[in-house]
């Protein structure tokens, strides 16, 4: 009976959830009613719907729940008694019927993957497929470009070359189109502060900010109204007071006629925190720039955590 499976299965699901970062001999402690086997299969099935995650603590491998509601589970268990392929759902809740008639903007993030992903597999939908990957990077959709067809592959059996060239097109194609919007609204911008400079810098330097491997050193110049005019790579490698020289980072300020210039690096380690070094070569270039005329209007750190001003912060 499908109640019969269904109440089964919740009891092992449920009682796992009372655990926090256990063992499967664990699990099978708590779920004592029921097959060992049975309770080592849940685990996996578990694992890949992307609820559960394996971890390493004190040498040992544990379980961990991943974030997740009881709606959550109570959906899992349903669909996993049930099963879900797209043409067993009501055509209302299909994604693409669902973008066609709401539009794009009420989709989910595992619907969005689903259209994307187009096709599931023997056993696994497309839209199974994308919830798998939405629960799997919920706390870290930022590294979610970077990763590769095999990791994907390893989540989900659906995602094959042309869903994985799909899904990456479609993240370049989103970001292409949110810098031209960037630098539209560019034409009109007008950085007042320091606010303004982090909010500019964390839009204009996302990719740098999230998927940048060394530190890049960028300058924007700033006409008199301290509008944006143009953004030059300085320096690529650890910021050292020694190697930025003041003739390379003002000469291209010179060039668009600058009035001001906003200092710009990344920390790949996403901590904002300024170091000595940064400090101390906003404190060279601001000196120079004083002496020559351009004013070093801000000096800003763009990391995953967050961005950071060191004129806010006193320099």
């Amino acid at each position: 009976m499908v109640g019969d499976r269904r109440q089964k299965l919740a009891s092992v699901v449920y009682a796992m959830r009372d655990l926090n970062n256990f063992s499967a001999d664990e699990a099978k402690l708590v779920c004592c009613d029921c097959a060992p086997a049975y309770v080592s299969k849940t685990i996996k099935d578990l694992i890949r719907g992307g609820l559960l995650s394996p971890v390493i603590l004190a040498d040992k491998e544990l379980l961990r729940w991943n974030p997740s509601s009881a709606e959550v589970l109570d959906s899992w268990i349903t669909r996993h008694i049930h099963g879900e392929q797209v043409k067993e759902t009501p055509e209302e809740d299909r994604p693409r019927e669902r973008l066609l008639r709401l539009g794009v903007e009420k989709l989910s993030d595992d619907q969005l993957l689903a259209i994307l992903i187009r096709v599931g597999v023997t056993g696994e939908s497309a839209v199974q497929a994308g919830r798998i990957l939405a629960n799997r990077f919920v706390d870290r959709w930022q590294s979610f470009p970077e990763a590769s067809l095999n990791e994907l592959r390893s989540l989900s059996r659906a995602i094959r070359k042309d869903s994985f060239c799909q899904i990456m097109a479609g993240i370049e194609l989103g970001r292409r189109i949110a810098a031209v919007k960037a630098e539209q609204t560019e034409k009109h911008l007008r950085i007042r502060g320091s606010e303004d400079a982090i909010r500019y810098c964390m839009q204009v330097f996302d990719r740098l900010a999230f998927d940048g491997k060394q530190e890049q050193f960028h300058i924007v110049t700033l006409d008199t109204q301290h509008g944006p005019i143009n953004q030059h790579l300085i320096t690529v490698g650890t910021l050292d007071a020694s190697l930025v020289h003041p003739r390379e980072v003002f000469r291209p300020a010179i060039r668009d006629a600058a009035s001001a210039i906003l200092l710009v690096h990344n920390h790949p380690s996403g901590d904002p925190t300024p170091s000595h070094e940064d400090r101390a070569v906003t404190r060279k270039l601001r000196d120079v720039g004083e002496l020559i005329g351009i004013r070093i209007l801000d000096h800003i750190i763009v990391a995953r955590e967050s961005g950071r001003s060191l004129m806010a912060d006193g320099l």
